[in-house]
């Protein structure tokens, strides 16, 4: 790595990452290369942006026949690339839900579904849960369940109840009529690869329902394919009442969108809310191709396909190992939580070239591109058990 490179990026950007002493080039698909000509298998991919792959050619020719037409329409004016696009994304929806919201980011996602559940509901309180990662804006990180990330900015602008993840025989305590919303992952991301349980969000649905209080699933990083079905709620059989979604969708490009039951309708009065970029054109026909290839090549189907046979693998030839105290997650949202910390591991698997990141302090999360094949795996665990090896 070019030594100018780590210099200049030390001196004039803002730290907030732990960085990697790696200066990544060029990607395909479920590689990437460094400036060095080293090739590593990329089950990091950005926290999960890259699903679709790096450079996925149906995304990059969709982009490149934009590029000469134009990059910006706000959304005070119709744009033929947004129309396709939520024409197209309309195709992956559950009949039940109507209206999309077009935002830049998987926090800004969330900060307009928070705040629509405050204007349907007209009340202000939330409950979320605890090892939840929801973003760091100011709102969103209010329903952030780690306190790591909410120490230094404490006292946050929203009202919100913290419960315990999975608790089922707490549900009917814990939700009452006086929140606006419930939110939830159905898989913690951040807080360690969890799983929900199925009796534990058929519960929250069947309270939330009950009390008048709505229920919003964050699917930043579930949805779009990753655990088998579309939506994560899809595999579950629980349908919220709003949810989330980014990450993957634009290949790349920075998207969020959060998405109301169709009897919400618009939600919002002029004025009441509003994105400089949201639903650019450039992003647009990015996100429009992006469902294409989901569509046209059953990506959902695959994941699920590929996530079951890299589990059992992952059981069969890491969870016996020493440092590992088991294997989770769903489809190819994957952790191997350890009993001790992460990190070092992950620093260990870049110089075996394989790209992982940490979840939840203990757990070494998996998300790998759709496009992984059986030669990708064997290349993973491999890796694994020379890293974890003592």
């Amino acid at each position: 790595m070019s030594d100018d490179i780590l210099r200049f990026e030390d001196e004039y950007l803002a730290r907030y990452y732990s960085k990697k002493p790696l200066n990544i080039v060029r990607g395909s698909m479920q590689y990437v290369w460094d400036s060095s000509g080293n090739k590593y298998l990329d089950m990091h991919t950005g926290f999960g942006v890259a699903f679709l792959g790096h450079t996925n050619p149906r995304i990059v020719n969709a982009i490149r026949e934009q590029l000469d037409k134009i990059f910006t329409v706000p959304l005070t004016f119709y744009n033929e690339t947004r129309a396709e696009f939520v024409k197209e994304f309309s195709r992956i929806l559950p009949s039940g839900f109507g209206k999309v919201f077009l935002q830049n980011s998987g926090t800004e996602a969330v900060e307009v579904a928070l705040k629509i559940a405050r204007k349907i509901s007209k009340k202000a309180e939330f409950l979320a849960f605890l090892n939840s990662f929801h973003g760091r804006t100011l709102g969103s990180l209010s329903v952030t369940g780690n306190e790591k990330y909410r120490r230094a900015f404490e006292p946050l602008p929203y009202r919100v109840r913290f419960a315990p993840f999975n608790a089922v025989e707490q549900v009917d305590k814990l939700v009452t009529e006086d929140l606006a919303a419930v939110i939830v992952e159905p898989v913690q991301g951040e807080g360690g690869v969890n799983p929900a349980k199925p009796e534990f969000l058929k519960a929250l649905r069947q309270v939330t329902r009950e009390r008048n209080v709505l229920l919003i699933f964050d699917e930043v990083q579930t949805g779009f394919g990753r655990t088998g079905s579309v939506w994560a709620f899809e595999r579950y059989g629980v349908e919220p009442d709003i949810f989330t979604a980014g990450k993957a969708i634009a290949g790349g490009l920075p998207i969020g969108i959060a998405v109301v039951r169709r009897e919400f309708g618009d939600v919002f009065d002029s004025s009441e809310h509003g994105s400089t970029f949201a639903g650019n054109p450039l992003v647009m026909v990015a996100a429009r191709a992006g469902v294409e290839v989901l569509i046209s090549e059953d990506v959902p189907s695959k994941a699920r396909a590929l996530g079951e046979r890299f589990m059992r693998i992952l059981e069969d030839e890491v969870g016996n190992l020493k440092p590992v105290l088991r294997i989770k997650g769903l489809g190819l949202m994957l952790g191997v939580e350890l009993k001790k910390r992460a990190e070092p591991y992950v620093d260990k698997l870049i110089g075996l070239r394989l790209l992982t990141s940490v979840a939840g302090g203990t757990t070494i999360r998996l998300l790998p591109p759709y496009c992984i094949n059986d030669d990708d795996i064997n290349l993973a665990v491999t890796a694994l058990k020379n890293a974890l090896a003592e």
